[in-house]
């Protein structure tokens, strides 16, 4: 009995949205790494991007739940002596939801190239619309 491995030209692709309104971020995040990444699917191999296409919609109705809104903080360093910003969940939530959306996603996938490309397959949107009509994707539904 032979273990089978997948090699990226074979991998087939979907498209996948999932509706972040109303859901914790997390399992949003925690949903769409899992997609990114291929575990869902029988071919599953961890050196290779067996993972789909996600597209992530109404991130600025996504939630969290207890104090996190205020005591969550989202940082980030210029690389300059003194230049580190900081800012509450609160806050980049109410500027820029898809950054925190993408975030969170990017810290549940592997921190190497094989990571940065399965990170350029998610698709991360404010409201409802999204420009990939085209790609005919499916309807994910989170357990």
């Amino acid at each position: 009995m032979t273990t089978q491995f997948a090699k990226a030209n074979e991998v087939e692709r979907k498209w996948y949205v999932i509706d972040a309104a109303g859901v914790p971020l997390g399992r949003v995040a925690a949903e769409a790494a899992r997609l990114l990444r291929g575990k869902h699917k029988p071919i599953f191999t961890p050196n290779v991007d067996t993972g789909d296409f996600v597209i992530i919609i109404n991130a600025e109705k996504t939630v969290l739940t207890g104090n996190k809104l205020d005591q969550k903080m989202y940082r980030r360093h210029s690389g300059y002596p003194g230049g580190l910003k900081e800012m509450t969940y609160r806050v980049l939530m109410s500027k820029n939801p898809e950054r925190a959306m993408e975030h969170a996603v990017k810290g549940m996938l592997p921190h190497n190239k094989l990571g940065a490309q399965m990170y350029r397959k998610l698709k991360v949107y404010r409201g409802p619309e999204h420009p990939h009509l085209a790609q005919k994707p499916e309807i994910w539904t989170m357990k």
